[in-house]
């Protein structure tokens, strides 16, 4: 699926009906101030990047979000048998692949941390049913990457099998905002940043697990779907997660 692109900024005309134009003619004088479409989601401009300093006049905000981890498992492996510029081309389309299917459903790609990627999804475009978004950004992208794979067979050899994309999501209230002195970080931090980064570490090449919360938001897209419990770091109690 390609992703539409918008020729005005979406977060600006939502939260503020300031139309800002992305695209064409009308954008070149705002790009000469600095307004351009955001590195994070085409779809919105860099004023949105710094909405909630600007407009609410806060270094962090408090907001109800939705997060997602993506892990590209058996890329270390992997990494020791192939050439370096295939290497290199396997991890630019895995964030390729992330981009477009993160964007596709309104989330933000705040993060790619080595071979995974972090998603916020509510911010700056407000969805109510984000966390239904984030569930289905992570099917696209696993569907997406099925059909990657079944190109790289012959090159996996005996490691296929360790070779896919693992998926971990949580929703609730996140702190938004920069973080850090000497090297200022746009990023969400919290518990249920925290949550979704071990649930991504517990899914295996191929999965999606959830949490109890994101699965009764999104109960449409998870009907049937049933729990097992996991142990995982930092966590006293093991946690109920769901294959979506």
């Amino acid at each position: 699926m390609a992703l539409q692109y918008s020729a005005l900024c979406k977060g600006c005309w939502q939260q503020m009906h300031m139309p800002i134009p992305l695209r064409g003619g009308f954008s070149m004088p705002f790009r000469v101030v600095g307004i351009r479409p955001s590195k994070m989601n085409p779809n919105i401009c860099t004023i949105c990047e710094m909405m909630f300093s600007r407009m609410m006049k806060a270094r962090t905000v408090t907001i109800e979000a939705t997060i997602m981890f993506a892990d590209l498992r058996g890329y270390t492996k992997l990494s020791q048998s192939l050439p370096a510029a295939d290497v290199a081309g396997l991890l630019d389309d895995f964030y390729d692949r992330c981009a477009a299917a993160i964007w596709e459903h309104d989330g933000l790609l705040n993060k790619t941390i080595g071979d995974a990627v972090l998603a916020i999804f509510n911010f700056p475009i407000k969805r109510d049913d984000h966390a239904q978004q984030a569930v289905l950004a992570a099917r696209q992208l696993q569907q997406s990457f099925t059909d990657q794979r079944a190109r790289l067979d012959g090159a996996l050899g005996a490691d296929g099998d360790e070779f896919g994309i693992g998926v971990g999501i949580h929703t609730g209230e996140v702190s938004f905002g920069e973080f850090g002195h000497s090297h200022r970080d746009l990023t969400a931090i919290g518990t249920v940043v925290n949550m979704a980064a071990r649930a991504q570490s517990a899914a295996q090449p191929g999965q999606i697990l959830v949490t109890k919360e994101v699965r009764e938001r999104a109960q449409t897209e998870l009907q049937g779907s049933t729990a097992s419990d996991y142990t995982l770091k930092g966590f006293d109690q093991p946690v109920a997660l769901y294959a979506a």
